[in-house]
């Protein structure tokens, strides 16, 4: 069955894309117009790409070959795989991207591949490479605090609840299959990897408990890795987190799709229950209320629950595009501001300008060169005012925020390096999954892959 909401959004065609034959001559669709595309070295493996083009930045564990490649000024994901895998990954993630779903941003499909003996090489998947992000492997590698594994597992817990409230079944829930982007003093989760998920217009309860018992299989097991990597604190339990995800994954289900009942004279709770899933980052368009038969008692559900409550307030007030942690704080220094400057009876929308114009902007300006391909300006605002209350609270009174960039890029930023030896090995242990259907894939070949290729 086809998703209604996708009615608009699909190509009417009667055969679907991955159900064609593969193209003999080299084929690109792509969704967006990059004349550089066809300028790429089709014609050799994946594997075999020059390393001029190639950039070193963290991947997740893969069965297949993926690179990141200089596309011009973008960089982009190239994923080998077969033509059908390809075309049905492309075509979901055009879906997703067009239902407002946190995912990668489809470029195209590039099929019909031949290397210079005319013998055929897999289908490339092009995917928009997600600034900031990180797959979680890099980032235990940077020896982050204790609880770092229940924030990731709270993120991937939003991330499902989202999916599956638009009707994505997604068959292959893991760390792995996400990008994780710093929010605040949380995390947010991104769908990587779509290969095996499916739209539908409403997801049975054993769908949903499909994915989440493979949610918590995989998750332990990928931290039973990390840990004999010694890259997981000792005190953390992988068992404890994996059970985690079910419990904050039933948990947000409840409180977004649960039926309320209250009194006739409790029509109060209804703003609590609104006020309570804005609290959790969702806005609440529609509600669906009834009576019981008595009418002694009022039944709530809410039926139309989008994603982004503070992160949409911030967009309409600032164009800031921003993770939802990360809106609520500037929001909230936003009020701050404006209690400051006496500007209480002004609206908003004008307080919030000149707050960009006065406060935003020049912090955010002041990141060092090196570091604006790793942090964003979001974060680094918000890292800056927790520095700024931590040096006051130290000294004892209040420190301005220029002197708090200064103390911050001195002291803390350089947390965001990464030493180029734990990104190799991060690479290295990335292409240790790859399974390759074409078998033109030869480890002794792939410079990325030279520490596991000599076991």
């Amino acid at each position: 069955m086809v998703d209604p909401r996708l009615s608009n959004a699909t190509s009417k065609t009667e055969e679907s894309a991955a159900d064609q034959a593969e193209p003999q001559t080299l084929n690109i669709t792509a969704a967006t117009a990059n004349p550089r595309l066809f300028t790429l070295p089709w014609s050799l493996p994946l594997v075999k790409w020059s390393q001029d083009l190639i950039v070193n930045l963290p991947r997740g564990i893969s069965r297949h070959v993926v690179r990141f490649v200089r596309v011009g000024d973008h960089i982009d994901a190239m994923k080998e795989i077969s033509y059908r895998s390809a075309v049905k990954e492309y075509e979901m993630l055009r879906s997703l991207e067009k239902i407002d779903v946190p995912s990668v941003k489809p470029i195209g499909v590039v099929a019909g591949r031949r290397n210079a003996k005319g013998e055929p090489l897999e289908a490339i998947l092009v995917t928009e490479q997600l600034k900031f992000s990180l797959p979680y492997r890099a980032l235990f590698a940077r020896n982050l605090r204790a609880d770092t594994a229940d924030r990731l597992i709270d993120a991937l817990a939003v991330l499902l609840v989202r999916l599956h409230l638009q009707g994505f079944y997604w068959g292959d829930v893991s760390l792995s299959n996400v990008l994780f982007l710093r929010d605040a003093d949380n995390f947010s989760a991104v769908l990587v990897d779509a290969e095996t998920g499916a739209l539908y217009a409403n997801l049975t309860d054993g769908q949903r408990e499909y994915d989440i018992d493979l949610a918590r299989t995989n998750i332990i097991g990928e931290l039973m890795d990390l840990h004999s990597g010694n890259l997981l604190p000792s005190e953390v339990d992988e068992i404890e987190v994996g059970n985690r995800l079910a419990d904050r994954y039933h948990e947000l289900w409840d409180a977004l799709t649960g039926m309320s009942s209250f009194a006739p004279d409790e029509m109060w709770k209804i703003e609590q229950r609104v006020n309570r899933l804005n609290d959790l980052g969702f806005d609440v368009d529609e509600l669906e209320m009834t009576t019981t038969d008595d009418g002694t008692r009022i039944n709530v559900r809410p039926r139309v629950v989008d994603a982004g409550y503070a992160s949409n307030k911030l967009l309409r007030l600032t164009g800031l595009d921003v993770q939802e942690s990360q809106a609520r704080r500037l929001l909230n220094d936003i009020d701050a501001y404006r209690t400051s400057t006496w500007r209480q009876g002004d609206e908003l929308e004008v307080v919030a300008t000149d707050w960009m114009r006065e406060v935003f902007e020049p912090t955010v300006r002041r990141i060092p060169p090196e570091y604006r391909m790793q942090i964003e300006p979001a974060q680094f605002f918000h890292e800056v005012l927790n520095h700024r209350w931590m040096m006051a609270e130290k000294i004892g009174h209040d420190v301005s925020t220029p002197e708090a960039v200064d103390d911050y890029i001195e002291t803390e930023l350089r947390e965001y390096d990464m030493d180029p030896d734990a990104i190799q090995s991060i690479l290295d242990e990335a292409d240790s999954g790859v399974m390759d259907e074409f078998g033109d894939y030869h480890a002794e070949d792939d410079p990325d892959a030279a520490v596991w290729a000599s076991e």
